[in-house]
């Protein structure tokens, strides 16, 4: 069975209501981003922090997966589909991916302060992180999200997962944010790439297999999936 590796960024989230920090009706907008989504602002600002991603857990629980999450299901008919996003949200494990790996966190989750490896489940009855909310061993939960200037844990694995891709798939990112973008180097030579966004920046190489489809996740996706069964 031939792996198909999927990109997704904030894109592929949109049409599912999800607003992302670089629009201007987005939940950022009242949110200086230094202020809420940095390892000084917790240390800093730690009831602002938290009060701003319990509001995008609240956000998220109001949204569902769209179409394109649901497509991009389908495909494990077909393929191994292993699904890297830069997302944090769970809207591709609510429609059913079996295999997603999130480089940049997971809002539905909590993290120690103090201890890594000491992880939390959150859910829609307990969502909230506040200022007092500790671990077993006692430290302060914060977001399991990666802020801005912090190290992302799992690009190594996300490297390694790129390099066995038959396929490669990249959907509602710019590929332009370091470390992500650096992933399309680790595909191997001469495979199909398909980049699906409503506004492609990205140009026809003669070295690349590419594949551009000018579309929303939504349908791009369903688009894709034409051409490949």
């Amino acid at each position: 069975m031939k792996k198909i590796v999927v990109l997704t960024g904030a894109g592929m989230s949109a049409e599912s209501g999800l607003k992302t920090f670089r629009e201007s009706d987005g939940l950022w907008e009242e949110y200086n981003i230094e202020e809420v989504c940095t390892p000084e602002a917790l240390r800093k600002k730690p009831a602002l922090v938290l009060e701003f991603y319990n509001k995008r857990r609240e956000q998220l629980l109001q949204a569902s997966p769209n179409q394109g999450h649901l497509d991009l299901v389908k495909l494990e008919k077909n393929y191994d589909v292993q699904i890297i996003t830069q997302n944090v949200d769970n809207l591709h494990e609510q429609a059913g991916s079996t295999k997603v790996l999130h480089l940049h966190g997971e809002l539905m989750k909590a993290r120690s302060t103090g201890d890594e490896s000491l992880i939390y489940d959150l859910d829609k009855d307990n969502y909230t992180i506040k200022i007092g909310d500790r671990c077993e061993k006692g430290y302060q939960l914060r977001p399991h999200i990666v802020f801005f200037g912090e190290a992302v844990p799992m690009i190594e694995k996300a490297a390694d997962i790129c390099s066995t891709a038959d396929i490669l798939v990249i959907i509602g990112t710019s590929m332009n944010v370091y470390p992500a973008a650096g992933l399309l180097g680790f595909a191997p030579a001469g495979i199909p790439i398909y980049f699906i966004d409503p506004h492609p920046n990205i140009s026809e190489k003669d070295d690349l297999d590419l594949h551009i489809i000018a579309d929303k996740a939504g349908s791009g996706v369903a688009k894709m999936i034409d051409e490949l069964i």
